[in-house]
């Protein structure tokens, strides 16, 4: 079939064709132009379209399908390769803004991600049948703004056992994934007289970006070996801060228990408030686990966590337990912002939860995580020597600390070349501090075969990199 493309040479330029339709082919691809999946002309076809040699296209296209642009089968023609759907566009919140000029990639070790290949499709289709099969009036009809009332009970029931989130029915919300629950409580502090929000330095970048379109400024609060400096964020003059003291993001460091107390005084101090962000309390050992922090504090933390790490971000499920007088301003902000999220998939989720299947399919994950890990800690000291995992091991990433003479910008510059996508730490950091060079590696959409190949490839970039280093 003649397959027609939105392609064009410059013969002037002074540049190779061939480097000019890969570059082109690339800029379409990454700014998605040319979506996933997409047929390409055969080369055949192109070179006739573009007036140039066939050799031309077909080295474009060699390269493109070595570097995972583009997939080539005999009988099925050239396509752009369907993997990159899950790396383009997204929001700031979820970290998925294209990576310049590199977007597509063989390996993404980037965190944010999901594994939603172990979805359990049977499991949910049991659930959502029971609640269709069940549903009357009342059921399909308009909800609470802050959720179905049987998945808020279940919910909180789930939360208290555990996580020890000690809340109330009118307390708790169901919200559209983590990011519309933090943008309500952004634009209550706003309009309760909060200018500013702390957020830990590094942490979250898409985090930041959000508060501040929101209406708050985020403070960086910086972070060490037991999480969030209190002493610093005393003297920030902050009234609210967000923070993730189970697992902090990036660095692993888990929030020490003197910490914990001295921040829930904080908040008392200056009659404020903490987010608790449990972004990875599933994966969490259940002999290695602390309680939520807003166990400490019901009264002056708002507990927060979705679905999107554990199931799938499509559903868009998301919670918000806090205070009672907190809770009620962000209900008559909900009221004037949607009328609910899905009813359906909110009773789903609740069935999903009653009958265990919330705790086997969390069970698994758990499993398959801590095999991944274990697997990285055994393949960083083989294929980058001096390099060391830090931090807790419960999450979906790693926080690898590099040696001194490693050039962290140089070393993701170099993986992107291998089709490797990785954040070094400093992506992470808000302000600029000494620290030593680091990568965050995430492995949540990475199975154990791909993080192999993925960790070899890397190991190759670092080899490059400390060796044109030592040249130097």
């Amino acid at each position: 079939m003649s397959w027609h493309l939105a392609l064009s040479v410059d013969r002037t330029a002074g540049h190779p064709l061939t480097a000019q339709v890969r570059e082109n082919l690339c800029r379409l691809i990454d700014n998605g132009t040319l979506q996933p999946g997409s047929r390409l002309p055969s080369s055949r076809q192109l070179a006739a379209d573009l007036r140039v040699s066939r050799s031309v296209v077909v080295e474009a296209y060699e390269q493109l399908s070595a570097e995972g642009y583009l997939t080539a089968r005999h009988g099925s023609g050239t396509k752009v390769a369907e993997h990159l759907g899950s790396y383009a566009g997204g929001s700031a919140l979820t970290g998925g803004h294209p990576e310049p000029g590199h977007t597509a990639a063989r390996w993404d070790l980037r965190t944010g991600k999901s594994d939603v290949s172990s979805f359990p499709h049977q499991e949910w289709i049991r659930s959502m049948t029971a609640v269709l099969t069940a549903a009357g009036g009342t059921e399909l009809g308009y909800g609470p703004p802050s959720g179905a009332l049987r998945t808020r009970h279940v919910l909180g029931q789930y939360l208290g056992r555990v996580r020890g989130v000690r809340t109330h029915l009118q307390d708790t919300m169901i919200t559209s994934g983590f990011a519309q629950g933090l943008a309500l409580l952004c634009r209550v502090l706003r309009d309760r007289g909060h200018e500013t929000l702390g957020v830990e330095d590094p942490g979250h970048p898409g985090e930041r970006e959000f508060i501040t379109s929101a209406g708050l400024r985020p403070v960086g609060i910086p972070v060490d070996d037991e999480g969030l400096r209190v002493d610093l964020l005393e003297r920030s003059g902050v009234r609210a801060v967000l923070t993730t003291p189970g697992n902090q993001f990036p660095t692993g460091a888990r929030l020490s228990r003197q910490r914990r107390e001295k921040l829930v005084a904080w908040a008392r101090a200056v009659d404020g408030y903490v987010v608790e962000d449990d972004f990875d309390g599933t994966y969490t050992n259940r002999s290695d686990v602390d309680l939520a922090l807003q166990h400490l504090a019901p009264d002056r933390v708002v507990y927060a966590g979705s679905a999107s790490k554990v199931l799938a971000p499509a559903l868009r499920l998301g919670w918000l337990a806090g205070p009672s007088e907190l809770m009620a301003c962000v209900e008559k902000m909900r009221i004037g912002w949607d009328i609910g999220c899905s009813g359906v998939e909110q009773l789903t989720f609740a069935h999903f939860v009653s009958t265990g299947a919330f705790d086997r399919h969390q069970r698994r994950l758990r499993t398959e995580f801590r095999k991944r890990r274990e697997l990285l800690q055994d393949l960083v000291p083989h294929h980058l020597p001096g390099a060391e995992i830090v931090g807790k091991t419960s999450a979906s990433h790693a926080y690898v600390r590099l040696p001194p003479d490693v050039d962290e910008a140089a070393l993701t510059k170099a993986a992107r070349t291998r089709s490797v996508l990785i954040h070094g730490g400093g992506f992470y950091a808000m302000e600029e501090h000494p620290r030593p060079p680091s990568l965050v590696v995430g492995y949540a959409a990475v199975d154990s075969a791909g993080l192999q190949e993925s960790m070899a490839e890397l190991g190759t970039a670092y080899r490059e990199v400390r060796g044109r280093g030592s040249r130097q």
